[in-house]
């Protein structure tokens, strides 16, 4: 049985470009029953919401944001969920922008009392 995301904080582990998700976002993760949603914020980001399904270790979701610059934005990602050495959860992404032209991947992982 994978892993639940239930109440995992997760962070990148780069900022991407301006505007966007950074290395000060938090994303605080829900699960249950093949389906996950998170709220994020911080950064360039004053707030975001995700929402999707689960099969096995694969996360396909949509996202809408809101940025300090007052602008929104929305996309699609799919993610991997890997379970690192030291136990913590990371999501390798492949995402796009649909109210916008762009697309790339990202990391996030899991947050723990002690830092990453």
């Amino acid at each position: 049985m994978p892993r639940s995301l239930d109440g995992l904080v997760l962070a990148p582990v780069a900022d991407q470009a301006p505007g966007q998700v950074g290395a000060r976002t938090r994303f605080a993760y829900h699960e249950r029953d093949g389906v996950v949603w998170a709220d994020y914020a911080g950064g360039d980001i004053v707030r975001g919401y995700l929402v999707g399904t689960r099969a096995g270790d694969r996360l396909d979701f949509r996202y809408v944001q809101l940025g300090t610059d007052g602008g929104t934005a929305s996309g699609h990602c799919v993610s991997a969920v890997v379970e690192l050495p030291d136990g913590r959860v990371r999501l390798e992404e492949s995402w796009e922008w649909e109210s916008r032209p762009g697309h790339g991947t990202s990391v996030v992982e899991q947050v723990t009392v002690h830092g990453r």
